[in-house]
């Protein structure tokens, strides 16, 4: 399977022309397609490319502002610039991009940035590999300020308020649509039932304990956060703790 490319651009026609120049090149798969920065966002969640080819100038969300918020991500997909205009490139390569095409793309200058941003990836996988990690993906969650990215594996805990969910991850709070289910349902190898109206993030448990009055509490690593566990729960949640040695 070659790498999987997004292609982001406001003009149908300027889609057409990249995806064309995509299905060209050997070891490329188009695995979506975006018209606006909020929508590539999604599209990170849902399709998980190894490479974007973006467009600087769309309505609401630019791509400058949409790579700054890619970036953020621990595991982000390699950036190539493909615009009209030449006075952002300074801008592009503050947000890491790997190339900034001017078009008309010419399919030669495709196929060098691809192959650049191939390399880029294949580093950040091996660093994830070193690390003993894989990479859970994302989740977008549309807010006040439009659509924001979560790294799924960044995620310490959510908690239900009536009909809004606040997921707690590691630049903040964000206030979701999503139930809890969906999300139990959706990672269930990241995230911990650990009471009707709590998930953890289970590369954050540190231990379950007892409290004197006899309640179940969940400790997290890197911070000093109880979260109580429902007797319901608390036989799976130790089960779970089993099955991970602890």
């Amino acid at each position: 399977m070659g790498q999987r490319v997004l292609i982001a651009d406001d003009e149908p026609l300027a889609r057409e022309r990249l995806q064309r120049l995509v299905k060209g090149l050997d070891n490329y798969e188009i695995c979506g397609e975006a018209g606006d920065g909020h929508e590539v966002l999604r599209k990170i969640a849902e399709t998980q490319p190894d490479i974007i080819l973006l467009d600087i100038r769309m309505p609401g969300l630019d791509g400058l502002a949409t790579a700054e918020q890619i970036n953020a991500l621990n595991n982000p997909p390699a950036i190539i610039f493909c615009t009209a205009y030449d006075q952002y490139a300074i801008n592009a390569f503050e947000v890491q991009a790997v190339a900034y095409l001017l078009k008309p793309v010419r399919q030669e200058n495709l196929g060098d940035a691809l192959a650049r941003a191939g390399r880029v990836n294949r580093v950040q996988l091996q660093a994830l590999q070193a690390a003993g990690e894989s990479d859970p993906g994302q989740l977008a969650v549309r807010t006040h300020r439009g659509t924001e990215l979560i790294d799924i594996g960044s995620i310490r805990f959510c908690e239900a308020d009536q009909k809004y969910v606040s997921i707690f991850h590691d630049r903040g709070e964000t206030v979701s649509d999503y139930t809890l289910k969906e999300l139990e349902q959706s990672y269930p190898e990241s995230l911990l039932r650990i009471h009707r109206n709590t998930l953890v993030g289970c590369r954050f448990i540190e231990a379950m304990t007892r409290t004197p009055e006899g309640q179940y509490v969940i400790r997290l690593k890197d911070r000093d956060t109880r979260l109580q566990v429902s007797r319901r729960h608390a036989s799976s949640v130790r089960e779970w703790l089993q099955s991970q040695g602890r």
